[in-house]
């Protein structure tokens, strides 16, 4: 029998805590929204750009030096901080596409997820893609559309664009006054409150200011904004609150209903409320999928997953750092806890709570708490860990890669270097490494072509290597695996120049193309070729 906490402490910690992740499209401001989501929990108190230049006030979420240079976040990022009274977990996902294989993963250990929009743009293919995984777990969805001060989408063609292609029902919370270079606020539905948004007079100063207005039938809303817009937010509002489902918590938690905010987040107008929305609506800590059962969050044994390693935090010290959802039970100091994938027990002595690049030490974290334990090679991404119970947390994603690339040294005499270097940058989960089986080749495989650019730079900056990739007749990697053994024996006598063993050694089957890849699979069909696989 499964034991549950009655600790009104323990269940008020659960409570109040809120685990999500921003998710979007490259360049709709995700990376902005997670300054001014700072900001606003007092976490800084001046917030940066993605592309500093001459400022020299980069954000804080990029913390690696390739971010800052190239002006994209290339890994998740963990920040933890309260803000009304609530902890928060927030996860800042990599927009670029070539780094999708980590997002994936942070979904699976987060509890909603807050998508942001571009107003110009509306729905684009990444976040469609995004959207997909959310559905695996019916994970409940906040929206913020982005950039109402720039040239924008009509909103009501903005909810069509979300419910056509997301296949999600929207309920407005808060709507524009206007667009562009004519946007002149928000009105809240909900709250009934509109608030101004106006640029200092004097062309000298950048001050935004803000006047808060109570109801939309106030002859203070025409002064301000002007008669002909009064009338058309009058009208736009009467329009919506017909058209539009009312929001229903209910719905939303089932990933069934989208509550919709507006705002534009490099001016800090509107993140506010949405902020208000996901502390009020968004679920505390959830139960996870295991292999054996469902595990709830106020169990009174500790469980956890590894979701995320990263590798050279401290460039100090080169540690690694492996991640974990905590599920169930308490974190406390010196907790022993077995590895159920190695079947051999560890003390953690010190777990870490993370703002981005920083981290600090906790004696006690609770279910919904993302924490940092430290990896000595040991550890790998969706390993679970337990008081105890040998079960597995089920849904952290690998992919086989889709480019490959032979990696070569400049300086043959650094070939130790070079395999600590990747090792650890393959744990990471962005790059695999491939051995052949009849040669020393060492083949890189990824899924977009920018994470090879990124594998050389990280080798120069964080182990002082120099390398260059060269071109390798491979299109297709795929796991290989079977009940039937003389089978597959057989398999691997006839096709042993094609086999290859991944960083994790298991066998894989690396194709010349397609048609290769297809006719063998189709001559040995008590042979699994795996495209996916469980961490």
């Amino acid at each position: 029998m499964i034991k549950k906490k009655s600790d009104l402490n323990f269940l008020s910690e659960i409570e109040k805590r809120r685990t999500f992740a921003i998710i979007s499209h490259p360049d709709s401001g995700k990376t902005t929204i997670t300054e001014k989501i700072l900001l606003l929990g007092k976490v800084i108190h001046k917030s940066g750009t993605v592309k500093a230049r001459g400022s020299g006030t980069y954000v804080t979420s990029d913390w690696m030096k390739i971010e800052k240079k190239r002006g994209i976040s290339i890994t998740s990022s963990v920040m933890q901080f309260y803000y009304k009274f609530h902890l928060i977990n927030l996860l800042d996902t990599p927009g670029h596409e070539d780094f999708s294989e980590d997002t994936y993963r942070i979904i699976t250990a987060v509890d909603c997820c807050l998508m942001i929009i571009d107003a110009a743009k509306g729905v684009e293919e990444r976040t469609k893609k995004l959207i997909n995984i959310t559905r695996l777990r019916n994970t409940p969805i906040i929206t913020f559309i982005n950039k109402l001060d720039r040239d924008a989408k009509d909103p009501i063609e903005l909810f069509d664009d979300i419910e056509n292609k997301l296949k999600i029902s929207c309920t407005p919370i808060t709507w524009p006054i206007n667009c562009g270079r004519l946007f002149q606020g928000i009105y809240h539905i909900y709250d009934e409150g509109i608030w101004i948004y106006k640029k200092s007079v004097k062309k000298t100063e950048k001050k935004i200011f803000f006047l808060k207005m109570p109801d939309l039938n106030n002859i203070l809303l025409d002064e301000n904004i002007g008669s002909e817009s009064a009338h058309k937010l009058r009208e736009e509002v009467e329009l919506i609150k017909e058209c539009y489902l009312k929001f229903k918590r209910s719905f939303f938690l089932q990933g069934n209903l989208t509550p919709v905010f507006f705002g534009s987040a490099l001016n800090n107008f509107g993140v506010d409320h949405m902020l208000h929305g996901l502390i009020n609506w968004a679920p505390c800590p959830t139960y996870k999928t295991s292999d054996m059962r469902k595990v709830e969050p106020n169990e009174d044994s500790f469980s956890g997953f590894i979701f995320k390693i990263q590798a050279n935090m401290d460039s100090k010290h080169r540690d690694r750092i492996a991640f974990m959802r905590i599920v169930s039970g308490k974190y406390i100091k010196g907790i022993k806890l077995l590895h159920v994938r190695t079947g051999k027990y560890i003390v953690v002595n010190e777990a870490l709570i993370f703002l981005a690049g920083d981290r600090f030490s906790v004696d006690n974290a609770y279910p919904g708490d993302i924490i940092g334990i430290h990896n000595h090679g040991k550890i790998r991404i969706g390993d679970t860990f337990t008081q105890g119970e040998r079960i597995k947390f089920i849904g952290v994603p690998n992919f086989a890669p889709e480019i490959f690339r032979y990696i070569r040294l400049t300086n043959p005499f650094k070939q130790k270097q070079l395999l600590k270097g990747l090792k650890e940058l393959s744990e990471e989960g962005a790059v695999q490494t491939f051995r052949p089986i009849l040669n020393n080749n060492l083949i890189l495989g990824v899924i977009g072509e920018l994470q090879f650019d990124i594998v050389i730079e990280r080798l120069q900056e964080e182990y002082f290597i120099e390398a260059v990739y060269d071109s390798v007749n491979i299109v297709a990697a795929r796991w290989i695996s079977s009940s039937d053994s003389k089978q597959l024996n057989k398999f691997k006598l006839k096709y042993i120049s094609n086999l290859a063993i991944d960083g994790n050694n298991q066998l894989t089957y690396i194709a010349p193309s397609l048609v290769n890849l297809n006719i063998v699979i189709m001559r040995y069909p008590n042979i699994i070729f795996s495209k996916f696989q469980e961490n």
